[in-house]
């Protein structure tokens, strides 16, 4: 082919999938630079600045197989074993081992069949009691799962249809290597003559069967054995069509051949690393930005970097432990030397499980529901290993790396899409969803970059005062008849996990709470709580007079949308006139609450009879309208994925540049100790302390300028947490609560009062200018403010316990569940 033809279809490949005739054009293409440059700008595309690996101890199970590949020093004759098969207590100090080195995956590797060609594996097999090789797999991986926590990753050759079904049970990914997809390569004298299991037809058949029972796969090629170029394109080829239907192969591995003695092959040439880098560049031009690509690091010893280079995102699994039992003679490298290379690449290493992150969010497709609460409870929000102790709401110490990395002094420029996007940011200019889920997967130095580009924007929007408002939270009842499932602090009839007594609060006792946070300097009243069976409209009526009665200046802000719809449809008003009536009433402003996440996709499974997302922002429309201001708020760290984040964000400023009625987005991770849906196995731990800071400076970015406030919850990060935030991007430290149940009932240990004192010396110690403020942010009255300081000891609460109550099933209403009464629904890329 020409020059020119080649530059075309290189510079086609970074828009696009090339054609299979586009790509063997390249078979003879000598400029193996060219391809690299071109692959790895691919490869930046849907990996960004990260190359990742998985941290595993490798068992053999057995090392008889029926095959004779003439390079393999991995299978062995029955004479040669001190045993056909590890044994059980073998297979668990193996795995044991790994644990308490920090690995998370147990990877499987055994000959294929070996019972089909040895006597002694079968006798072996018939003492164990085991009807095959596939079922002592079966065991042993199960047993590695229940007994250590790692997860599986099962390499054993060809499967049928029940195998699959079988063995997805006890593991979270499968692996066959197609080596090569060349019939010339079983020819006589060739390296897989005599080897029934490497008959290119029969290892595709177990590559779609492995679709069909939607298992993540690995595939890759052996290069060096005797095929050539066009042979390895069309073997590449091969397995991308084998994709196609099912999209479950999750890496692709690129494994050179080492010869080694005492095999056929001892004395074949090796490939060169030219013929390496060509053949990673090559897969990565035809798998386009979104396949992982790995090649094994321990193979390509001292050009670690010229292989980042040539497109690849992935090292493989790296043990500490166990040496690589098919090519021993090559040694794992050390995992400080490996992430010092990768970063001598301008990468950054990052740790993943066996099932790659892609798969591991979407854990109802890929996984069974026997592992896919362990799953979840090990990944963060990108699907990458959770890797750190620290979670929302836990009294631990937030890693060192990422606390330093918000104000540290970046190495290196933001990759260039960050860039980008922080320059559009900055303008004022709103963001697509694509841009917020980039920002929000940044690592390394673009974590750095996006921080202290929001505490610029920060800056100069509001300067360097940081506000707080002196409040009281009163929740005045937990029994609420909904099911949100992230919710431990809800308790009644229809509770789904029931702690602490049922109470319902008097007007009395809200009265004495009131008076009480008035004489403690509040100048508001935060009020939410359960969506009692028997409350109406009328009672969110009643409690605003309550509380005007006794304090008639203290500020009431009360009624998530959700309360708002529920009173609304029990008085048969519209929602402009329920919120008439509340202003009336004396209420003065709304949090933003009952958001969690504005996606219906999530809503489904985190709070089914809920609000919908179009029925939250229409109370917000409805309320900005009557001339409230309220808050937003977003609730993230359990199922959604980034995009729904993103989503969440883009619906808020949609409607903000529209009203101009939200006050301040408000941050909250979900907290997982005592959540049902955590305790259920249905949810991840909350974010990663990376992804707490992040989401802060990201919203900040976002939302510039249209939103001017941006809160973090010091009840919920502490008070680490929230200085990490304050120089991110975060402008409001929020209320000093006095009172906090909710999210302690969730599990948090962050007590319930932070005092002005202790606000102020926070934003003190951070060289920035304290403000209390009001709920609108203005100032309060001088007379407020000297009381909040040096405040008496509360008295104890009291809670009334709740009577217990019969609905009147002749006079019964039915109970408001707007999430399950239709509407339209909002999810994926609609926006408003």
């Amino acid at each position: 082919m020409t020059t020119r033809l080649i530059e075309d279809l290189l510079a086609a490949s970074r828009h696009g999938e090339l054609a299979d005739d586009e790509i063997l054009a390249f078979a003879d293409e000598p400029d193996t630079g060219a391809l690299c440059e071109v692959a790895a700008g691919i490869r930046d595309q849907g990996h960004q600045n990260t190359v990742s690996y998985s941290r595993k101890v490798f068992i053999p199970l057995t090392h008889l197989c029926r095959d004779v590949c003439h390079y393999c020093t991995f299978a062995q004759v029955p004479r040669k074993l001190k045993a056909p098969y590890l044994t059980p207590d073998e297979v668990l100090k193996i795995a044991q081992d790994g644990a308490r080195a920090g690995c998370k995956e147990a990877l499987f590797t055994l000959g294929d069949k070996p019972e089909l060609r040895y006597r002694a594996a079968r006798e072996a097999l018939a003492d164990m009691k085991q009807d095959s090789t596939l079922s002592y797999l079966r065991d042993m991986a199960e047993l590695v799962f229940t007994e250590t926590g790692l997860l599986p990753h099962l390499n054993p050759g060809l499967l049928e249809a029940d195998d699959f079904a079988e063995l997805r049970k006890v593991s979270v990914s499968m692996g066959i290597m197609l080596e090569s997809a060349s019939e010339r390569l079983l020819e006589k004298g060739m390296p897989h003559h005599g080897s029934p299991d490497k008959v290119p037809a029969r290892r595709f058949e177990t590559l779609r069967l492995a679709g069909e029972a939607a298992v993540p796969f690995t595939s890759g090629i052996l290069i060096g054995i005797g095929e050539t170029r066009r042979e390895r394109l069309e073997s590449l080829l091969a397995l991308r069509e084998a994709n196609r239907p099912f999209g479950h192969i999750q890496e692709i591995i690129i494994q050179n051949f080492r010869a080694k003695p005492e095999t056929l092959m001892a004395n074949a040439p090796e490939p060169d690393l030219n013929e390496l880098l060509w053949t990673i560049a090559m897969a990565r031009i035809i798998f386009g930005p979104v396949m992982n690509i790995q090649a094994p690091p321990n193979l390509s010893p001292g050009v670690l970097e010229q292989i980042v280079g040539a497109g690849i995102n992935d090292w493989g699994g790296v043990s500490p432990v166990t040496p690589d039992f098919v090519n021993p003679e090559a040694p794992w490298p050390h995992l400080t030397n490996l992430a010092n290379e990768t970063r001598n690449a301008g990468k950054l290493l990052v740790e993943r499980l066996a099932i790659y992150p892609d798969y591991a969010v979407r854990p109802d497709k890929w996984l069974d529901s026997a592992v896919a609460p362990f799953v979840r409870q090990a990944i963060d929000g990108h699907g990458f290993a959770r890797t750190e102790e620290w979670s929302a709401g836990a009294v631990v110490t937030a890693p060192e790396g990422d606390l330093a990395r918000v104000t540290a002094i970046a190495r290196t420029r933001p990759s260039e899409d960050v860039g980008e996007i922080l320059a559009k940011a900055t303008a004022g200019d709103a963001l697509d969803e694509a841009e917020i889920v980039r920002l929000l997967k940044a690592r390394g130095d673009d974590f750095t970059h996006i921080c202290q580009a929001a505490d610029r924007v920060r800056a100069s929007l509001v300067g360097d005062e940081v506000t707080y408002v002196v409040n009281r939270n009163i929740n005045y009842t937990n029994i609420c008849y909904f099911k949100c499932q992230f919710c431990a602090f809800s308790k009644g009839k229809m509770s789904e996990n029931l702690r602490g007594r049922p109470y319902d609060l008097s007007h009395e006792e809200i009265m004495r709470r009131t008076v009480e946070a008035w004489e403690r300097g509040a100048s508001e009243v935060c009020l939410q709580g359960g969506i009692h069976p028997e409350y109406t409209g009328q009672t969110y009526i009643d409690i605003c007079h309550s509380i005007k009665q006794v304090v008639p200046d203290m500020h009431i802000h009360a009624f998530s949308p959700l309360e708002v719809w529920q009173g609304a449809h029990t008085l048969g008003v519209s929602l402009e006139d329920f919120l008439g009536q509340l202003k009336e009433a004396g209420l003065g402003t709304l949090p933003g609450t009952a958001a969690e996440i504005l996606d219906d996709e999530v809503r489904a499974t985190l709070c089914p009879d809920k609000i919908n997302t179009s029925q939250w922002l229409d109370v917000m429309q409805a309320a900005h309208s009557v001339g409230f201001n309220t808050t937003a708020t977003i609730m993230y760290g359990h199922i959604e994925r980034y995009e729904h984040v993103a989503r969440h964000m883009l619906r808020i400023r949609a409607l903000q540049e529209k009203t101009g009625g939200f006050t301040e987005f408000v941050i909250l991770p979900f907290i997982h100790m005592e959540a049902p849906m955590y305790l259920k196995g249905n949810a991840r731990k909350g974010p990663t302390f990376r992804e707490a800071i992040l989401i802060h400076a990201v919203a900040r970015l976002a939302f510039n300028p249209v939103i001017k406030n941006i809160q973090a919850s010091w009840t919920k990060l502490g008070h680490e947490g929230v200085r990490a935030c304050l120089a991110a991007g975060v402008n409001d430290l929020g209320g000093t609560l006095m009172n906090e149940t909710i999210t302690r009932a969730a599990g948090a240990s962050h007590g319930q009062e932070t005092s002005p004192e202790e606000m102020e010396a926070i934003i003190r110690g951070l060289g920035r200018i304290p403000r209390q403020r009001s709920t609108s942010y203005g100032t309060p009255s001088e007379l407020q403010v000297q009381r909040s300081f040096g405040a008496r000891t509360l008295s104890e609460p009291i809670y009334t316990t709740a009577n217990k109550y019969e609905r009147d099933r002749r006079n019964k209403k039915d109970l408001v569940r707007p999430g399950l009464e239709g509407g339209e629904r909002i999810s994926g890329a609609d926006i408003v």
